[in-house]
C-alpha cells in the first residue's frame, strides 16, 4: 500500500442537495404573475419557482390523506386542496399555513376543482356525480347541482360571471351547462364518443372548444349551444387550447386572426391547429424519432396536459414520465424541463468540465441531465429499453450508457450544456448491465452484459468533430465491437477500466473476479474469495490492488500481483452495490441495499462513518474530481449530493476548544473578583455541572453565603434555573455534595411559583428523582439529631458526677464509653 502519511483521512459527508420527486402525476397550475407552479405529490403539494425549479413550499395535509384535487384562484391569493378525508382545506400558501377546513359535504372524493373570474366563488365536481358551489368569501354552500352521471372529472365556470353558468363534464361524455340562478341544467351537448378532456373558451366567452379522447376537437357557438365544427386530430386528445389573438408576436404556422387553438395528446407532439379550416397549421419536431407506437397508442412520449402561460409567453406540457416541459409560445422551442418524478435510480455520474452536471439512469429508456445550480433538466431519448448503467470520460463531457435494449451509445456534451448521442454499437445478445470507458484518452470502452460476455469498442477520432446529416439532425457513428470474449458464467455485473488503460476487471454474479489485458482481451488471473456474487468491482487509483464489494456484504482488496486476498472488510448487513476508492485511494466509500453508506479506513480497517439518508437500495454512487463531494442515487427515487465536511468538522472543534479555553480562563477570573453572577452563568453555558458545583461552594463559604446564593439565583433566566436543577438532581444523590443541592432546591421553591415550575423542562422527573434521596438526606440528619442530643445528655450527667464523687484516676464508667462509641459510629 502507498504512504498515507500525508493524506488526511475523511471522516464525515453532509448532504448539500437533494433532488427528490415533487410530482406523481395530475393538475398542475401556475400562477398568473408566473412565478410559481403548483403540482401534487401524494399527500403533498409542491409549490416550485419556475426559474430555478427549487421547491420553495410543500404544503402536507395533517391527516397524511391523498390530495385529490386542488386549485389556485385567478387573484393567486386563495389555495383549496380537497383529499380523500373529504375535506376541503384553505391555505395561506406563501405562509404554509391552513387558514380554514370544512367538510366537502360531497359522499366521494373531489375530483375537480374551479374558481371563477372573481376568486369568489368555488366549484367543486366529485366520484359521487354531484357539483357543489362555495363562497369562499361567506364561507357557505350556495348550490349543489345534481344529474350529471359517475365522476364529474372537468368544472368550469363560463368566463363572463355575469352570465351566472357553470359547464361540467363526467363519465357519460356529455357536456353540461348548468344555469346557476335556478340550479338547474340547461343543456347536455353531446358530439363526443370518449371522455371529454379539457374545455376551453375565447376570450369573448362567445365560443367553447372542447377535446376528447376519441380523437376529435368540437368547436361550440354558445348562443346557439350547437357545434359549430367538428375537427378530427388523428390522436386522442388529453389537452386543448384556444390561443389568444395578437397581432404583433403569434405562434408558428399562425398566419390569420381566426381562432387558433393547440393540442397535446398520445403522440407525444404538440400541434396548432386553424378552427376555421380544421387544419393543422404547425407540428412540433422532436430532436427525436418518436416510435410507432406512440402514433396510435399511449407510450412514454405521451402528453397528459398542457397550459398557457400568458404573464411569460409560454405553454407548458406535461408527459405520461411526469416531466413538466416549457415551450416559447412564438417559436415552440424548449425552454425549461423539470423532471417531476425519476422513479428508481439505477446510476448517477459528475458530467461536465467542472462536475456542475449529473447524469442519471432510472427505471427509464430516458437519460437525465440536471444541472446542479438550477436543477434545470435535459432529458435524452435514444435507447428503447431502461438505461442500466452510464460512465463518464476523465474530461467530463462524453459519456456512455447502455440499456436493456442490448445497445451501448457515446454522447457528447457541447459548451453550451446540451448533451447529443454521437455513436451507437450494437452486438450483445441481452441487456447490457455495465459499462465503463477508458481512462487516458477517450480511445475506448468495455460492455459487459447478461449474455456473459465483454465487448470492447474502439472509439473513431471523427467522434470528435460535429456529425449532422444531411437534413441537419445528428447522425450517430455506428460502433463495431472490436473484441468480444466469454467472460463468466453468470451476469457480469460490474466492469472497470485501470488509471492506465491496460487492464480491465470484471465481475459477475457467479461469485468471482476476473483481470483481463485490455489489448488484446486475455485473462491474466481470477480472484476467488466471495461467497455470493460480486455487484462492483474498482481499481485503486494510487496502487495494485483490486476492490470488489459482493451480495454477501462484504468487500475484499486484491493484490494484481498474485490475485491474493489482502483485505476483507465486513460491516454491511447487506449486499455491497457500489464502492468507491477516495482520499487518494487511502479510504472506500461503499453503498448497500439497506440504503446505508459507508466510510472505510484501508489502513485500520475501520468503519470511520456510517450516513443514513436513503430509504432503499442506493445503485449509483460517484465521487467527483476534486474528491470533496460525492453522489448518490437510489431506488427511493432521491438523488443526494455529499459534500466532504472533514475540514469544516475539524475546524468547528478547533473553534470550540478555543473557545473553550478562553471562557475556562474568564471564569477563573470572574471567582477571583467574586463576581458571582457572571461566574455562574458562564458556568452554565459551559455546560460544566462540576465548574458550578465549586462555583456555588465559592460563594456558600462568603460570609451571608446562602443570601449571596439566594441573590444570585434569582438574577438567572429560566433556562439556566432549569440547567442548575437538573444539575442538583445529580449532586443531591451524593451526601458530600446534598446541601449545595438542597439549597439550591429551597430557593427555587421559596421564589417559583407551582406554575411557573411545571412549565420547567423535565420537572416531573426532577422530582421523581428528589424525592427518594431527599428523603433518605431527612433520614440521616434525625439520626444525627438524635444522636447529638445523646451526648448531650451524656456530658450533663458526665457534669453532675464530677461534681459529687471524683473519679480519682479511675476508669470511665461504662455508660460514658458507650455514649462515646455510639458518638464515634455517628
Amino acid at each position: 500500500m502507498a504512504e498515507s502519511s500525508t493524506v488526511r483521512f475523511k471522516t464525515n459527508y453532509a448532504v448539500s442537495k437533494k433532488i427528490e420527486p415533487f410530482y406523481k402525476g395530475g393538475k398542475i397550475q401556475i400562477s398568473r404573475d408566473g412565478k410559481n407552479m403548483f403540482c401534487t405529490c401524494g399527500t403533498r403539494l409542491n409549490i416550485l419557482d419556475v426559474e430555478t425549479g427549487a421547491v420553495t413550499h410543500s404544503i402536507e395535509q395533517d391527516d397524511q390523506e391523498e390530495i385529490t384535487s386542488f386549485t389556485l384562484s385567478p387573484d393567486d391569493e386563495i389555495l383549496v386542496t380537497g383529499s380523500r378525508a373529504l375535506l376541503l382545506k384553505q391555505w395561506d400558501w406563501r405562509e404554509n399555513k391552513c387558514s380554514r377546513t370544512w367538510k366537502a359535504i360531497h359522499t366521494a372524493p373531489v375530483a375537480s376543482m374551479t374558481f371563477d373570474s372573481t376568486s369568489t366563488l368555488l366549484a367543486t365536481g366529485g366520484c359521487d356525480s354531484t357539483i357543489k358551489i362555495w363562497d369562499v368569501i361567506k364561507q357557505y354552500c350556495t348550490h349543489n347541482l345534481r344529474g350529471s352521471s359517475g365522476v364529474v372529472h372537468l368544472v368550469e365556470f363560463h368566463p363572463d360571471i355575469s352570465r351566472l353558468q357553470l359547464f361540467s363534464s363526467s363519465m357519460d361524455y356529455k357536456i353540461r351547462i348548468w344555469d346557476l340562478s335556478s340550479s338547474r341544467c340547461l343543456v347536455a351537448l353531446e358530439t363526443h364518443y370518449s371522455a371529454v378532456t379539457s374545455l376551453s373558451f375565447t376570450a369573448d366567452g362567445s365560443t367553447l372548444l372542447s377535446s376528447g379522447r376519441d380523437k376529435v376537437c368540437t368547436i361550440w357557438d354558445l348562443k346557439t349551444q350547437k357545434p359549430k365544427r367538428t375537427i378530427p386530430v388523428y390522436e386522442s386528445v388529453e389537452a386543448a387550447v384556444v390561443l389568444p389573438k395578437s397581432k404583433t408576436s403569434r405562434p408558428p404556422g399562425v398566419q390569420s386572426q381566426g381562432l387558433h387553438f393547440i393540442t397535446a395528446g398520445s403522440k407525444g407532439i404538440l400541434r396548432i391547429w386553424d378552427a376555421e379550416t380544421a387544419i393543422c397549421v404547425y407540428t412540433q419536431t422532436l430532436p427525436y424519432p418518436l416510435p410507432k407506437s406512440a402514433e396510435e397508442n399511449a407510450s412514454e412520449h405521451s402528453l397528459t396536459h398542457c397550459l398557457l402561460v400568458p404573464t411569460r409567453s409560454e405553454i407548458a406540457a406535461v408527459t405520461v414520465e411526469h416531466n413538466i416541459l416549457l415551450y416559447d409560445l412564438q417559436t415552440m422551442q424548449l425552454r425549461k424541463q423539470f423532471a417531476g418524478y425519476s422513479e428508481e435510480v439505477l446510476d448517477v455520474k459528475f458530467l461536465g468540465p467542472a462536475d456542475s452536471y449529473i447524469v442519471v439512469a432510472t427505471n427509464s429508456p430516458q437519460l437525465k441531465i440536471f444541472e446542479l445550480a438550477t436543477s434545470n433538466c435535459q432529458i435524452l431519448h435514444g435507447h428503447t429499453e431502461t438505461v442500466l448503467a452510464v460512465d463518464v470520460f476523465r474530461k467530463g463531457l462524453k459519456f456512455a450508457s447502455c440499456a436493456k435494449d442490448r445497445c451501448v451509445r457515446i454522447w457528447r456534451m457541447d459548451t453550451s450544456g446540451q448533451v447529443t448521442c454521437v455513436a451507437v454499437g450494437s452486438g450483445h445478445t441481452h441487456g447490457v448491465g455495465t459499462v465503463a470507458c477508458s481512462r487516458l484518452k477517450e480511445a475506448f470502452i468495455v460492455s459487459g452484459s447478461q449474455d456473459c460476455t465483454l465487448k470492447i469498442w474502439k472509439l473513431p477520432k471523427s467522434l470528435s468533430c460535429k456529425n449532422r446529416g444531411d437534413d441537419g439532425s445528428w447522425t450517430p457513428e455506428v460502433l463495431h465491437a472490436h473484441l468480444t470474449e466469454k467472460g463468466h458464467d453468470k451476469v457480469i455485473n460490474s466492469i472497470t477500466v485501470s488509471p492506465n488503460d491496460k487492464l480491465v476487471a470484471s465481475g459477475s454474479q457467479d461469485r468471482t473476479a476476473k483481470l483481463w489485458a485490455a489489448e488484446d482481451c486475455s485473462l491474466l488471473g481470477i480472484f476467488r474469495g466471495h461467497k455470493r456474487g460480486i455487484w462492483c468491482v474498482q481499481f485503486s487509483p494510487m496502487d495494485q490492488v483490486l476492490a470488489s464489494s459482493s451480495a454477501d456484504g462484504t468487500l475484499k482488496l486484491w493484490s494484481l500481483q498474485d490475485f491474493s486476498c489482502l483485505k476483507t472488510f465486513e460491516g454491511h448487513d447487506a449486499s455491497v452495490l457500489k464502492l468507491v476508492f477516495v482520499s487518494r485511494g487511502t479510504q472506500l466509500l461503499t453503498s448497500g441495499s439497506d440504503g446505508l453508506l459507508k466510510l472505510w479506513t484501508i489502513k485500520t480497517n475501520e468503519c470511520v462513518k456510517t450516513l443514513d439518508v436513503h430509504e432503499d437500495k442506493v445503485w449509483g454512487l460517484h465521487c467527483n474530481r476534486q474528491d470533496d463531494a460525492i453522489m448518490t442515487g437510489s431506488s427511493d427515487s432521491t438523488i443526494v449530493l455529499w459534500k466532504d465536511v472533514t475540514e469544516t468538522e475539524l475546524a468547528e472543534a478547533q473553534a470550540k476548544q478555543e473557545e473553550l479555553i478562553e471562557k475556562k480562563q474568564e471564569l477563573s477570573n470572574l471567582l477571583h473578583e467574586k463576581k458571582y453572577v457572571r461566574a455562574l452563568g458562564l458556568a452554565l453555558s459551559l455546560d460544566q455541572p462540576h465548574t458550578t458545583l465549586m462555583v456555588i461552594k465559592a460563594i456558600l463559604q462568603e460570609t451571608h453565603g446562602v443570601e449571596k446564593l439566594e441573590e444570585t439565583l434569582l438574577k438567572l433566566r429560566q433556562d439556566q434555573k432549569e440547567s442548575l436543577l437538573k444539575y442538583s438532581i445529580t449532586w443531591n444523590t451524593n451526601s458530600r455534595n446534598c446541601h449545595e443541592a438542597q439549597t439550591i432546591i429551597g430557593i427555587l421553591l421559596k421564589h417559583e411559583t407551582p406554575e411557573t415550575l411545571l412549565q420547567y423542562n423535565g420537572i416531573k422527573t426532577a422530582v421523581e428523582v428528589l424525592i427518594p434521596y431527599t428523603e433518605r438526606h431527612l433520614q440521616r440528619m434525625g439520626r444525627l439529631l438524635q444522636a447529638s442530643m445523646f451526648l448531650d445528655f451524656m456530658w450533663q450527667n458526665m457534669k453532675l458526677s464530677d461534681t459529687s464523687s471524683p473519679w480519682d484516676g479511675q476508669k470511665h464508667p461504662e455508660p460514658v464509653t458507650a455514649s462515646l462509641q455510639l458518638a464515634k459510629e455517628t
